[in-house]
């Protein structure tokens, strides 16, 4: 399916606005499956860009606190603050808002990259994560010190309640900045059990995120 340019540039305002605002109708609409409902447009294939996270002070600080060290893992980076992380590829499908809940479906992958957590010899490794547009949550792979402790865990919460407008990139690039990035129950007791600490708690702000997909 080939698209217009505005079209395509709203689609990936679409994709990584669910990611970050809640795609599930505000209406409450119910409609059942998605297949009822022909989609307005559909990118089968996301090709790039990346999902880059600026470290909120507090849980630099919290880190701090509990001598534990954050790192990239893979292709991720950490510069001045902030971490980046490629996407790798996935799928949006987005429906008329009303028209069925969720309106935006799909995967948008990180494969390849995360973050670490060192500290009192041992290593966490958050990785290949995978954000859900219809559930407004991040999830991934943990290892401890090398080994697997889930193969895909729901780990952030992404809010959009404090979301800017959508930007225009260079070329063919959508940019949507200012989703609230928070740590979920499970990631937050993960943490705690494996670094016998109480301080690491649900919804706990990891961060703010930049989103910057190729429209096409």
């Amino acid at each position: 399916m080939r698209f217009h340019k505005p079209l395509a540039t709203a689609l990936a305002f679409a994709a990584v606005g669910s990611l970050a605002a809640c795609s599930s109708d505000d209406s409450k609409v119910e409609t059942g499956s998605a297949t009822s409902t022909a989609p307005v447009a559909k990118l089968d294939a996301l090709s790039g860009q990346s999902t880059a996270v600026t470290l909120d002070a507090g849980f630099v600080a919290g880190l701090t606190s509990l001598k534990l060290t954050p790192g990239p893992v893979g292709s991720a980076k950490i510069e001045s603050g902030v971490a980046t992380f490629p996407i790798t590829g996935g799928n949006v499908t987005y429906f008329e808002p009303g028209s069925i809940s969720p309106y935006v479906q799909g995967k948008i992958n990180h494969d390849g990259s995360g973050l670490s957590l060192t500290g009192g010899g041992t290593k966490v490794e958050l990785t290949n994560f995978v954000v859900d547009p219809a559930k407004s949550v991040l999830t991934g792979k943990v290892t401890a010190n090398g080994k697997v402790a889930a193969e895909s865990a729901p780990l952030f919460f992404l809010d959009g309640r404090t979301l800017k407008p959508l930007q225009t990139g260079a070329g063919d690039t959508a940019i949507l900045e200012g989703t609230t990035v928070s740590l979920t129950k499970e990631a937050a007791d993960l943490l705690n059990k494996t670094y016998n600490v109480t301080a690491i708690t649900e919804f706990f702000k990891v961060g703010v995120a930049k989103i910057t997909v190729n429209t096409k």
